[in-house]
């Protein structure tokens, strides 16, 4: 009985250190609102050569759509902004370990990255899109079949072909770059026959380079872009989603869209 008691004993105190250690944690609860406003710089993962939602420009400062909302997010935060370049097919652990605050940058919503991110509300509708050389007959996926084709490693055109087991099985081969404008460039000199890629990113690129590319009229997946956060940051997600609906509601969101699409395309509060 004496030896009962005392292995009771010492379950129970076992149990309240246990308790006692995830009551400390829990009430700590969600900081990450204020963490940010202590540091004071609100600091946004991106793949730097995604026209027009962030890129390059002319003067090697990163620009674009997704840029012009975050910097007016972080001013109604009352914090900095920074547009942080990262390796996209490692987007994930540079938010996780903290590099990053949020992975902003036509970050398509899917439920496997919902089951690690916590995800604001779609801000932009996109499609999965086969460009192709203007001449080169192909009009229809079914035509991409013993073709080669490219797109950017670990991105959301990868998903949609994993997706797509019968037109992944179709084609030839899939050859991986680094990011879209490589592909771009290898279907140019023709050693791809096409490049799976987002919509609005494919039809800004044809718009402002002219190259000779057209867009095959039959989408490989429908999608929609959020904003991804630590699946902790619960508060901050819901913080920008907020600021952003107010920005749709005072024009701001709308004046945005204007100038990089010629037209309000956003999907916030839609």
């Amino acid at each position: 009985m004496k030896k009962v008691s005392k292995v009771f004993l010492l379950a129970m105190l076992v149990l309240t250190a246990f308790s006692s250690a995830f009551a400390a944690k829990k009430s700590k609860g969600d900081n990450s609102v204020e963490d940010l406003q202590k540091r004071k710089v609100f600091v946004l993962g991106l793949d730097d050569s995604f026209p027009p939602l962030g890129f390059r420009d002319e003067k090697n400062q990163i620009a674009g759509y997704d840029i012009d909302l975050a910097k007016e997010v972080a001013k109604r935060l009352g914090v900095k902004f920074k547009a942080q370049p990262i390796q996209w097919d490692a987007k994930e652990q540079e938010l996780n370990t903290g590099k990053i605050d949020c992975i902003w940058n036509g970050f398509t919503i899917t439920a496997e990255r919902q089951q690690a991110l916590s995800f604001t509300k779609a801000y932009l509708d996109n499609e999965q899109v086969v460009v192709v050389k203007a001449n080169s007959g192909i009009t229809k996926l079914s035509d991409l079949a013993g073709k080669k084709i490219g797109l950017q490693s670990g991105s959301s055109a990868q998903e949609a072909v994993e997706d797509s087991p019968a037109f992944k099985a179709s084609v030839k081969s899939i050859v991986m770059f680094k990011d879209n404008l490589m592909a771009l460039n290898d279907l140019e000199i023709g050693q791809v026959d096409g490049v799976v890629m987002d919509s609005i990113v494919a039809n800004y690129s044809i718009t402002t380079t002219k190259k000779p590319f057209t867009v095959v009229e039959e989408p490989l997946a429908t999608e929609a872009y959020g904003i991804g956060f630590r699946k902790s940051d619960v508060k901050l997600r819901d913080k920008v989603q907020s600021i952003l609906e107010e920005m749709q509601k005072d024009g701001t969101a709308t004046a945005i869209s204007t100038k990089w699409f010629g037209k309000d395309i956003s999907a916030i509060g839609k």
